[in-house]
């Protein structure tokens, strides 16, 4: 090689760098400009909620329950027809189970025929099918086919509301008590909104094989068809459930649900003062909640976040993650303001399953927690030998 070759090659090579280099000398100014008015102007306010007319309300994402807006949310109020969700419940798990079939016929009693209120219109000792009895209930608010669906699965109407208010204890109902399958004013026959918001995301998530009645905008039966109460359906395309109430100690009731880009919202309306308030009320809160929020996925299912430490294992560290996807709702245009924070368990010992809690991870905004999720081993880590369990133990010592 030439010995004057390598001192050209050495004047050539830094000035394509410096050439480089000047070349980005705009676009990094244009970046740190871009971030320094990013971090000097701030984001404009989220507004309070909408102002409606209801005694109680609730405004919650689905798939996290966050709540978006509320107001009396866990007084106790009377449910009025809010109450067949539950019922509906119930009907939904005897399904599942196969302890009840859709073609089942029911025999209607005289107490079914001669329930007061809204009505189905089935007639005294004549059979309708389990399928007609849950449309007629849902979709026209059936108090006689509520009555009928209820003996058919509890013998009689006073077993099944044992039985609304076991499955309103597993959901965390804590102030709700059921007395009918109706929602007819009885004593101490009360929930929230909270609670009814508990029982609408349980439907929704557990049961969307049967979630379609909920949209159903009308139903025909012995010769007479009915309208769906939800005014909503009609309103806006997106809206496709979920249950009218109505009484005049309860007031105008309504839990609604709708889904855009992405996110459902369910709404809950309690004590408003008409069908159009009600309606209105909803509408306002619904449409709060996708102008002002929006979903972000954050984590996917059993993929890993973090490691932790397992002594006395076969492995030194195990990964950890989600038994299912971890969303959050923000305020639109905040998703960079989250954080993520880890609280790992002190000192995981061998044998690890994957069915472990071995910590959590909590999402922040604004110093606040609004999501949360438990930690899982993504693997099991059975027991090391006996050497390695015997160094961890005199390491644990100086822990």
């Amino acid at each position: 090689m030439s010995p004057f070759r390598q001192p050209a090659m050495a004047q050539i090579l830094p000035m394509q760098l410096i050439s480089k280099i000047l070349r980005l000398i705009p676009v990094l100014t244009g970046l740190c400009a871009l971030s320094l008015a990013q971090a000097q102007t701030p984001l404009p306010p989220i507004p309070d909620p909408p102002s409606v007319d209801a005694r109680g309300y609730l405004l919650i994402e689905q798939s996290s329950g966050q709540i978006l807006a509320s107001k009396n949310a866990d007084e106790p109020l009377e449910p009025a027809s809010l109450t067949k969700l539950m019922t509906a419940y119930v009907l939904f798990h005897e399904l599942a189970s196969g302890k009840v079939q859709l073609s089942d016929m029911v025999t209607v009693s005289e107490k079914a025929w001669r329930t007061q209120g809204s009505r189905m219109f089935i007639e005294v000792g004549k059979q309708v099918s389990v399928e007609d009895l849950m449309q007629g209930m849902i979709v026209q608010s059936g108090n006689d086919a509520s009555v009928a669906l209820a003996e058919h699965v509890g013998g009689s109407e006073t077993t099944f509301a044992a039985m609304m208010n076991e499955y309103a204890s597993r959901l965390g109902m804590t102030k709700t008590q059921f007395n009918n399958a109706t929602g007819l004013p009885t004593e101490n026959h009360i929930t929230t909104a909270t609670d009814i918001g508990k029982l609408a995301r349980a439907i929704i998530a557990e049961f969307p094989q049967y979630y379609g009645w909920y949209s159903q905008k009308s139903f025909r039966y012995n010769g007479i068809s009915q309208n769906n109460r939800n005014a909503l359906l009609w309103r806006l395309d997106w809206v496709d459930g979920l249950k009218t109430g109505m009484t005049d100690a309860a007031g105008y009731c309504l839990v609604s649900s709708g889904e855009q880009r992405g996110m459902r919202l369910v709404s809950v309306i309690m004590g408003s003062s008409s069908s159009k308030s009600r309606a209105n009320a909803s509408q306002a809160l619904l449409g709060y909640g996708f102008r002002f929020y929006e979903r972000h996925q954050l984590f996917e299912q059993d993929t890993p976040i973090t490691k932790a430490r397992v002594w006395k294992g076969e492995f030194e560290q195990v990964e950890l993650g989600l038994s299912k996807p971890l969303s959050a709702v923000v305020p639109t245009g905040r998703r960079e303001l989250l954080s993520a924070e880890m609280d790992l368990n002190d000192n995981i010992m061998a044998p690890v399953s994957t069915s472990q809690e071995l910590g959590q991870v909590r999402i922040m905004l604004d110093g606040e927690v609004i999501a949360r999720e438990p930690l899982h081993a993504l693997r099991d880590v059975p027991e090391g030998g006996f050497f390695s369990r015997m160094l961890d133990e005199i390491q644990l010592w100086f822990e």
